[in-house]
This record gives C-alpha cells, structure tokens and sequence, in this order.
C-alpha cells in the first residue's frame, strides 16, 4: 500500500494522516480493518511504566592533570567506571551510598539521571588509578548536564511484550519489583498499559527493528539490539500476542534532549530505585495487516498471574487474566475477588502517544526503515543447570 519513504514524503509536507493507536481501534470498529488502512499512514503508540534495565553513559571530559577513574559516585550514587578513564555508566536501579557505608534504597541511579536530565547539579566524586599518563589520584565536582560531554541512555531492556501480574499467596507481606503485594491475596499489581503499549501492536515485530526510531524520555532514540531476556519462542494466542513475557528492546537516546516528564526516579518500598520511562513507537501502515494487529484490544490480550510468596525462578500460577479484565480493578482467584491495579500510567502512556503524533504532524519526527530485524528465534536460557551452590563452612 506505501512504503516508509512515501509515508516521510507526507510526513515532510505536513499532510500525513497520524493517529494514536486508540484512534485507530476506535476507527477500526466503525469503519472495518480494510477502509481504516486506507485511511491512515501511520499509528503511534506509546508506554509509560518502571523500565529498571536503564541506564546512562557520561562522558566527563578530562581534568588537568587527567584522571583514570577507578571509582566514582553521583551524588552518593555509585557509578561503573571500568572502561575509558572518564567514561562512567550510571545504573538506574545502583543505589545510594551513605556516609558511614550503608545503602539508602530509597534514592538512586534513576533520581540522579532524572536531575541530570531536568539540569540539576549533580555532585560527583572520583577515585583514579595513578599512572604516567594518568597521574591524578581523586577529584571532586558538580556536573550539570551542559558541562559533560555525551549524556545518552543505553537502556539493555526495554517495552517487555507482556508481563505478569502479580500477587501474593503467603502469609507475610512482600515487597517486589511490582510493589508491595498484601498477604492472601491482598492486592495484585500488573506493570504493562495494554492495548497501546508498542509490542503488542507489532506482534511478529514486522515494523519494528534494529534502526528504528523511537520517542525515548521525550527525545529521539531508537532501537539498539535486541533486549535483554528478549524470548520471541513465548507461547501465542491466535492473534499472536504472546501469553506472558516475550520480546523486549534494548534502546539509546541523547538525555540532553530529553525531558524530566517523561525520564522520572522511582522507589519501590522495601525493593529499591528504579526508572520510570516514557517510549513511543510510530509504526507505519505499509500493509492491511498492520491495522488488522494495531485493532487487538485489552479483551483479546492475557496476562498470567504468579504468586509471589513461593521463592523460586519457576512459581505458581492462577491461570491468565484479559488486560480488559484488569483495567476494571479488580479479579478473581480462587473465587475471590481481589483489587488490582497497573504500575504503568495509562494516562502518560497515552499523553506519549498523542505527542508522538503532533511530533510526526508537525514534521519533527520521521520514520525510519530498520537495518536489520530482530531475531525471532530466541529461547530463555535460565541459570538451573550451569551452576551449584556455593557453601561456605
């Protein structure tokens, strides 16, 4: 029907037709799949939810005389340092440091990089490795994201295709990645919006690849490689969705373009920091089928639910639930009706959306054609067999 070069041309006169992907769902039950691709060149989608797999490489510049960093921390934040002299990668999970050596989990990497982003000064102190070439032994300072030299995130896992919701059947209560779960099913919590979350309309991942560009934290990024625990082999509905978690992205994007309303520290009590991030992706209507994947709604997507109160890799589960099922606050397990409730925005992962569109209307964003595909054949390796315990007598 198009191709990318003629939907940009579009784009470039200000005359593309760009929808949110709710738009397009809406549109789709009024008018079918076939005249909704007619009409529209591209769908934008959009998240905005904990992405913990976060992280951002700084480029201080040299000192004089210079350093070689070994050590480093960001506002008491500690910053990995093992490769150029004042190259740092800065996790959003790394926690505080106090002064008498203990951890403070309620402030880290992802509250450092969120001020980085919104031009605060951040205090850094540095320990170096002393040699010829490098012959300074410590050095303090403030930074601001204007007085360094490169701020990019490299985030190695992004946008999981589903996720799980959790819940907890024990007796104490739990505090995890997902927030705190009350005992005997007190509460569940899901973490992915749905329906307008990017994967889910790419099912197969037909649009999206290494190459594309992406809305990442309010700037341009794009697709790096492959993320993280990327499992393309997750079991599908006939639809394509996949049953629990599948593929991921790992993504890259200048910080000092972006904006602190869509790159925000977190803290998950008792856990520790972590990330919330606001991506988009534009898919372009080149094919019928595009729209036919963009229409899935919450109803025809599922979620497993896992119980957390059993400490193992593999836990049990109480079947799956529609994302439909969820957004109405509450579900049943075990005959028992139990709130639940998202640790995404559903609102801001529409607002992502919908600046994603005026973007691409306003002919500041453009598409692009991926590089390569992603692998689709990518199975989960876990850890059971290649290793034992260590025992310590």
């Amino acid at each position: 029907m198009r191709t990318i070069a003629e939907i940009n041309d579009k784009i470039s006169r200000k005359c593309a037709v760009v929808w949110t992907v709710e738009e397009l769902k809406a549109r789709v039950s009024e008018v079918g799949v076939t005249q909704a691709a007619k009409e529209v060149d591209v769908i934008a989608t959009g998240t905005f939810e904990p992405m913990e797999s976060s992280g951002a490489i700084i480029n201080l510049g040299h000192t004089d005389p210079p350093i070689k960093i070994r050590r480093c921390w960001l506002d008491n934040v500690s910053a990995y340092s093992g490769f150029g002299a004042v190259d740092l990668y800065l996790g959003a999970t790394q926690v505080t440091e106090t002064a008498d050596g203990e951890e403070s989990r309620e402030r880290g990497g992802g509250h450092v990089i969120e001020d980085l982003i919104a031009g605060k000064p951040v205090s850094l102190r540095a320990l170096g490795q002393v040699t010829d070439c490098y012959p300074r032994a410590t050095f303090e300072t403030t930074i601001t994201r204007d007085t360094i030299n490169q701020f990019y995130l490299y985030n190695p896992r992004n946008l999981y295709q589903n996720f799980i919701v959790g819940i907890n059947g024990g007796e104490r209560p739990l505090f995890t990645y997902l927030g705190p779960l009350q005992p005997r099913l007190g509460n569940a919590v899901y973490s992915n919006p749905g329906a307008v979350s990017p994967l889910w309309n790419d099912p197969d991942l037909q649009l999206i690849g290494i190459g594309t560009r992406v809305f990442l934290g309010g700037g341009i990024g794009y697709v790096a490689w492959e993320g993280t625990q990327h499992f393309p082999l997750q079991k599908r509905l006939p639809n394509r969705t996949p049953i629990g978690p599948a593929a991921t992205l790992a993504l890259i994007g200048d910080a000092k373009q972006m904006q602190r309303r869509w790159v925000r520290g977190c803290y998950f009590k008792n856990y520790g920091p972590s990330l919330m991030l606001g991506v988009g992706i534009p898919l372009p209507v080149l094919r019928e089928d595009v729209v036919a994947n963009c229409a899935v709604r919450d109803q025809e997507l599922v979620a497993p639910i896992v119980d957390f109160s059993i400490p193992r890799r593999v836990r049990p589960t109480f079947g799956l639930v529609s994302y439909a099922q969820l957004k109405t606050g509450r579900i049943t397990i075990d005959g028992k009706s139990v709130r639940v409730a998202p640790l995404a925005s559903i609102f801001l992962s529409h607002q992502v959306a919908l600046e994603l569109k005026q973007w691409i209307l306003l002919s500041q964003f453009t598409l692009s054609e991926p590089v390569a595909p992603l692998p689709m054949d990518r199975s989960f390796l876990p850890q059971d067999l290649w290793g034992a315990q260590i025992t310590l007598e």
